[in-house]
């Protein structure tokens, strides 16, 4: 029992240093917006990922392109031997959750009043290196 927890571990510690994620929280743009700008790069590798993010006229896009330069130098501050070029990076997994709401209130005819809510949300981008550049 010990000796296979002591493997299942060290299989988890080498599949995490193959991984680096980036976090953006509290981002003032609703979820729904976000999401559009992240399902277009999800699962796709690394250098195509920021070419459409850079060319995207969304803001979205914008703040996306930063949080994935960050979780590339995540990535290479976790593995210094590694050439980010040969690890052939990918966006393993980006998650888009809701974050805080401001709540408003705007006047509306008749006395009456509108709620306003603004919305934000965290998102999570993972980056992961394929597999078969192990030497």
């Amino acid at each position: 029992m010990g000796v296979r927890k002591k493997q299942m571990a060290e299989r988890i510690k080498a599949e995490k240093k193959e991984l680096a994620f980036a976090k953006l929280n509290n981002c003032p743009t609703s979820p729904r917006k976000m999401r559009l700008v992240a399902d277009l790069v999800r699962g796709a590798e690394v250098e195509k990922a920021l070419a459409i993010l850079r060319f995207n006229p969304k803001e979205a896009s914008r703040r996306l392109e930063k949080l994935l330069l960050s979780a590339i130098a995540n990535w290479q501050a976790k593995n210094e031997d590694a050439d980010v070029e040969e690890a052939d990076l990918y966006v393993k997994e980006i998650r888009v959750d809701s974050g805080r709401m401001l709540k408003r209130l705007r006047p509306a005819p008749q006395g009456r009043a509108h709620r306003i809510r603004k919305r934000s949300n965290h998102v999570t981008l993972v980056v992961g290196a394929n597999n078969n550049t192990e030497a």
